[in-house]
């Protein structure tokens, strides 16, 4: 749509910060109150706003896209929300290796095994850890603690720990990156062990390589809303 503001500034009231345009407060697509938790995260959107030229384009604004989910899609019913997260889970990623060649098997250990070392210690908790495809049932309490943990997060960290759940096919990736564990390069390269791989072996592919910094740059979105959040 054309830009129909001249500025955008972020301001506090009794409730938290809002963005507004020309004095105007935003809304959600719900047309609920854009209403933010901390000012870093109403800066960061406000420059989203500010920096649009003389249209508005959604695709450019992740952070301000980021929060209308959490307060449209996860805030009327969180623990749903963290439900569906939390079966991630049952099947991480990281649980799942090459039987072969052994150079991938090193890989994959090298990069995922001390993720699982951090959630066993952090959550008190065990992983079964196989090869191929195939579901391997994790153990109940390992299930039950990872839960937990997601349904203990508020509907704006759950907004920040989606795409990289999604993206990545690991709770314990996410979770690591939350709790800042890992830094952002070290959890990208945990999630992307496999495809780093088939390139190296059979060369990159054009398409492959767009559809790979898309998914990138929503990683990096996902955890710059994150560390907004404090």
């Amino acid at each position: 749509m054309k830009r129909f503001y001249r500025e955008a500034t972020a301001a506090r009231t009794e409730s938290g910060w809002e963005i507004r345009l020309d004095d105007r407060p935003v809304k959600t697509p719900a047309r609920r109150p854009l209403r933010l938790p901390t000012a870093a995260l109403a800066e960061a959107v406000a420059d989203e706003w500010r920096a649009q030229g003389d249209k508005v384009d959604p695709r450019s604004m992740p952070l301000t896209g980021l929060a209308n989910a959490a307060i449209d899609r996860i805030a009327p019913d969180p623990q749903a929300f963290a439900r569906g997260l939390a079966s991630y889970g049952e099947s991480d990623l990281l649980c799942y290796r090459a039987d072969g060649p052994e150079p991938l098997v090193r890989r994959q250990g090298g990069a995922w095994d001390p993720l699982l070392a951090w959630a066993r210690n952090r959550f008190d908790i065990d992983f079964e850890v196989t090869t191929g495809v195939i579901h391997c049932p994790q153990p109940e309490r390992t299930v039950e603690q990872l839960a937990r943990a997601v349904s203990a997060r508020d509907p704006f960290r759950l907004a920040a720990l989606s795409p990289i759940v999604t993206i990545s096919g690991s709770l314990i990736i996410a979770l690591a990156l939350d709790e800042q564990a890992v830094d952002l390069d070290t959890a990208w390269l945990a999630a992307t062990v496999d495809e780093a791989w088939q390139a190296e072996q059979w060369g990159e592919d054009a398409e492959a390589t767009v559809r790979m910094e898309a998914r990138r740059w929503e990683f990096e979105d996902a955890h710059r809303f994150r560390l907004t959040l404090g």
